[in-house]
């Protein structure tokens, strides 16, 4: 049936049985459809009170990668190099050997060790039993607690604790170089007590109170680790829900300013926000949880259908100007527009779904929350918006104003100056300009792209603020005990019982040796460096004994007494410890090579150099997985882009001026990150594709409309004027509303999301410039004249 067969307002002249299948499923059975819809919102609402924000460090890691697989296995034979949290007690009023502080350390020491989730046989402080010295005397070698039996608090005791933290090697790593501080270390179990999932908020929360009621004591504490990283984090989402709070205002005025009609716009945020709470419901049913990853995936899915539920709107709105039936022009809206909306929302949902092919939990868990919400649009804003406004229509006030434009054009009236604007790029010269601009722009952008870096290029924790309370403490903490909580543990496997063989040590201390020249590693520790101490210690500390002895009975004499954090009960697995400036990526990978190509001439049947364990080799993996993962990544995603496009059009040249705009935009976005100093890390790699899929909309509802029309017989000129009334307008109105909403996270305490928002908020505005300059342009020289 033609789009101008009814357009007397009457529905007698209009056949309820044409269109397509689905469509006469949908609108013949409207009720239906709408008392579903209610009901399912109203099951799925009450899911979603049920959804908890948590992460989990397990999830935050690559499982599958080698390094983090030798973690796994070795992980109860390894001590807290996993999941842990330091604790430093200053004392501010002098050094730690003062009875007043200790006493008040081993309150507090005892309060964190009965904390649900602390691995409390590994837990160690200046309390704990583990912390023990060795010393030479004249007697030979002893030892015992750093904290001497029957220790009273006098100045005795005092002075036997001092001699005693001497002789225990634990200066700047639980005693503070400057002996004014201790740290307490706090390795977490994956489950609590009670066999839950540890909560890292409320466990973050604990320390906090454990931190305010200890500091009125006198002492100031500084705390760092992942949990209490997350856990700031988790306190940071109440910010984030503000700011979409913030961003669904900033669309819902936009898109009441641009319709000045209120049903219309009530039910286009309405249709979108039904859509998130789909999506919140699901998640706990398949026992998922949100966290601060994915926390910004609500909005997502509420920004991508603002874009598609203004285009339904718009196009019911011209339709009922034309004097439609607010339910014929519902059906016509829906037959134009179903196909472009449902192929830009599968190229959403593809974009989503192939984070999912990353080896890392938490990204995966974002695709899927990511992928259910754009599902669920395609019934709320494909389906459910048209037709309640089927029933509710438009104001014929707004109907009136939306037709200004086509009316001014027919009576022959000037141009709106945007339009006639946008309109030159359909013409030669213009289009050679744009085309080329876009050529200078793309060889700029991917030369400067190339300086892009994987994983994190700041200390401390890039996902807050420099001045954070967190990022202040983990700075004390380096500043204090002369080396930073960036730990990478390489395991040493042996047979059992032969951990102290002298082959073995010996390759250990060459590694050691090595690994002390590179750039980025501090210090080192291991039971070769430990041999080495020992015996300069039985020679009056001459450092001409400092030396690795080829002497077999004296390396089991040392073993023997050795801490177990440098091998394990079996004595088949050595740990060396390398203790590194930062975490950046640069460094952790100069350290693996390293290690890597050591291992690959020095391994043997009996002795195996294994990557990786600690905060430091944990992250060096999640960094190789990033790596290989970001450029197939977006290849994967445009390849699905390009399929779906070309399934839509049945045509190779709409599918390249669909996509050349797209790549502009990627390659324009990495070099935004390389100008503003992010990498490509677990939070920002989901940006990079989703890009992709949220821009592609853009181009979609251009293209339909223009390439309609062209087929119809018009100039290319006419038909992309036709697109600008119809889809052109609503193009750059979402594009410029979901900008200004998400540029509002600049000012969230969580860094990386603020990082998000910059990152869409230019890849919305490109996208849509893209399609809008691009599409006209590229279309000149590849679309055909028809007359």
């Amino acid at each position: 049936m033609n789009l101008h067969d009814v357009s007397t307002g009457e529905l007698s002249t209009f056949d309820t049985n044409s269109g397509s299948l689905i469509e006469r499923l949908l609108f013949n059975h409207r009720l239906l459809v709408v008392i579903a819809c209610a009901l399912l919102t109203i099951l799925l609402g009450w899911q979603a009170t049920k959804l908890t924000i948590n992460a989990s460090f397990e999830k935050t890691i690559p499982s599958n990668h080698p390094y983090i697989a030798n973690y796994l296995h070795y992980q109860n034979e390894l001590t807290g190099l996993g999941n842990a949290v330091r604790i430093a007690v200053d004392n501010p009023k002098g050094s730690i050997y003062d009875a007043a502080y200790l006493e008040t350390l081993r309150q507090l020491s005892e309060e964190v060790f009965l904390i649900p989730g602390v691995a409390r046989n590994q837990m160690k402080s200046l309390w704990t039993p583990a912390t023990r010295w060795v010393g030479v005397t004249e007697d030979g070698l002893e030892g015992g607690p750093v904290i001497p039996d029957g220790y009273d608090g006098s100045a005795a005791s005092l002075a036997q604790l001092q001699a005693n933290i001497a002789r225990s090697g634990e200066i700047g790593q639980l005693v503070a170089f400057n002996g004014n501080s201790s740290a307490i270390y706090v390795p977490l179990l994956v489950k609590d007590s009670n066999g839950q999932l540890l909560d890292y908020g409320q466990f973050a929360q604990r320390l906090e109170a454990v931190r305010a009621k200890y500091e009125q004591q006198g002492v100031r504490i500084h705390i760092a680790g992942f949990a209490k990283l997350v856990g700031d984090l988790i306190e940071g989402v109440r910010a984030v829900l503000l700011f979409f709070a913030i961003a669904v205002a900033i669309a819902t005025a936009m898109v009441y300013w641009y319709t000045r009609c209120t049903r219309s716009t009530a039910l286009v945020v309405l249709a979108s926000l039904i859509a998130v709470v789909w999506q919140l419901g699901v998640l706990p049913l398949l026992g998922y949880a949100l966290d601060p990853y994915s926390i910004l995936v609500p909005f997502l899915v509420f920004a991508i259908g603002m874009s598609h539920g203004a285009q339904k709107m718009n196009g019911i709105m011209q339709d009922v100007g034309r004097g439609m039936h607010k339910l014929v022009a519902a059906r016509f809206t829906f037959r134009r527009l179903f196909l472009a909306g449902l192929t830009a929302l599968l190229a959403d949902a593809v974009g989503f779904a192939v984070l999912s092919t990353i080896d890392i939990a938490v990204i995966r868990e974002l695709a899927i929350a990511a992928s259910l919400g754009v599902a669920m649009l395609i019934f709320t804003n494909l389906i459910l918006l048209p037709i309640m406004l089927s029933y509710t229509g438009v104001s014929a006030a707004a109907a009136a104003r939306s037709l200004q434009a086509e009316a001014a054009d027919a009576a022959g009236k000037k141009r709106h100056a945007a339009w006639a604007f946008l309109d030159r790029f359909t013409g030669r010269r213009w289009a050679t300009g744009a085309i080329a601009a876009a050529i200078a722009l793309a060889i700029g952008a991917y030369a400067l792209s190339t300086q892009l870096k994987i994983g994190d290029l700041d200390p401390g924790a890039p996902e807050l603020r420099a001045d954070s309370r967190y990022n202040r403490d983990v700075a004390a903490l380096s500043a204090a005990y002369g080396a930073s909580s960036d730990v990478l543990a390489i395991m040493v496997k042996t047979p059992d019982g032969q951990c102290s063989q002298y082959d073995t040590l010996n390759k250990i201390d060459a590694l050691e040796w090595q690994l002390r020249q590179i750039d980025g590693v501090e210090t080192s520790n291991s039971l070769s460096l430990l041999n080495r101490r020992v015996l300069a210690g039985l020679n009056e500390g001459n450092p001409k004994w400092y030396e690795f002895l080829p002497n077999q009975d004296m390396l089991n004499t040392v073993t023997a007494g050795a801490p177990r954090g440098l091998y394990n009960d079996s004595c088949n697995l050595l740990t060396v410890y390398v203790y590194l400036r930062d975490h950046k990526a640069d460094t952790l990978a100069r350290v693996t090579t390293h290690i890597e190509a050591f291992a690959a001439a020095n391994n043997t049947k009996d002795t195996q150099f294994l990557l990786a364990a600690g905060t430091a080799g944990i992250e060096a993996a999640t960094n190789i997985v990033v790596h290989e993962a970001w450029r197939s990544m977006l290849l994967l995603v445009y390849g699905a882009v390009i399929l779906l496009c070309f399934v839509t059009f049945r045509s190779w040249r709409a599918v390249v001026v669909a996509v050349l705009p797209l790549m502009l935009t990627s390659v324009m976005a990495e070099a935004l990150m390389v100008v503003f100093g992010m990498g490509v890390k677990v939070a920002t790699l989901p940006v990079i594709a989703l890009g992709v899929g949220i821009g592609v909309d853009y181009a979609l509802y251009i293209l339909s409309i223009t390439l309609a029309q062209l087929r119809a017989g018009a100039t290319l000129s006419a038909a992309y004027y036709r697109a600008l009334l119809f889809t052109g307008k609503v193009v750059m109105l979402t594009g410029v509303t979901l900008a200004i909403g998400v540029i509002t996270w600049v000012a969230s305490p969580i860094k990386f999301q603020a990082d998000m928002g910059l990152l869409l908020a230019f890849m919305f505005i490109w996208n849509m410039l893209g399609a809008l300059i691009l599409v006209p342009a590229l279309g000149h020289f590849l679309f055909k004249k028809t007359n």
